[in-house]
């Protein structure tokens, strides 16, 4: 599925020293700092809407979503997010950086995969879906960038397994990497084992606190008359 055009985004170009101080007085406007690059341009430093970006990032083409980015005063064009910064605690979006896209040029990308189905070997085996892969590389024209990859899950038995090859391929889009990757499998779900006792094993010893009893002829010679000389 390729990814869904959004509206267009307007940034306004900023100036002056880009310091932790510039972005905190950006911030506090409701505005978040951006970065354009790319395509043999200059870069050029804007202000964005943190919450159209936020939009665009739980779209569901994601950070994928190639859109129109219009700076005031400079042009336009198609961008795309590929880097963003939450804050820690609050997750509010503070910075991304914005590519430009030359929609005539192949690229590689990220794309997740998402398991539809509940398997057979969980149904009726008692085994556990896991999924081991949860995005791939790709490489295709920017308008035939995937906002995901489905795959249908439904038939697998127990210890049955799915690879990058098993995933839909077709001309416009190229798999990157190694096509046996493993991307989900159902397996058997661990009982945990419970040592039992071996017959005829003794508790070890523990050494109670205080004062230990005293040797034997320790206790002799306390218990013998004052005076009283050994033989």
């Amino acid at each position: 599925m390729a990814s869904k055009q959004i509206d267009a985004v307007v940034a306004t170009p900023r100036t002056g020293t880009f310091n932790k101080n510039h972005a905190r007085r950006v911030r506090v406007q409701g505005l978040i700092p951006a970065v354009v690059y790319g395509a043999g341009q200059d870069s050029v430093a804007v202000t964005v809407d943190p919450k159209v970006i936020t939009k665009i990032l739980y779209s569901e083409s994601g950070h994928n979503t190639i859109f129109d980015l219009t700076i005031e005063g400079k042009g336009g064009g198609k961008v795309m997010i590929v880097d963003w910064q939450h804050e820690p605690i609050k997750g509010k979006l503070l910075h991304i950086d914005l590519k430009r896209i030359a929609m005539d040029k192949a690229m590689r990308v990220s794309v997740p995969v998402q398991l539809v189905g509940v398997p057979a070997g969980v149904k009726t085996g008692g085994g556990i879906l896991s999924q081991v892969l949860h995005e791939v590389e790709v490489e295709c024209l920017p308008a035939d960038i995937p906002g995901h990859i489905d795959i249908d899950v439904s038939g697998l038995e127990l210890h049955g397994a799915v690879h990058v090859s098993d995933l839909p391929h077709n001309d416009k889009v190229k798999f990157l990497g190694d096509e046996h990757a493993l991307v989900a499998h159902v397996t058997v779900m661990r009982e945990e084992v419970v040592e039992e006792p071996v017959a005829g094993a003794t508790e070890p010893e523990v050494a109670k606190k205080g004062k230990q009893d005293a040797p034997a002829d320790a206790a002799a010679a306390a218990a013998a008359p004052a005076g009283e000389k050994k033989k």
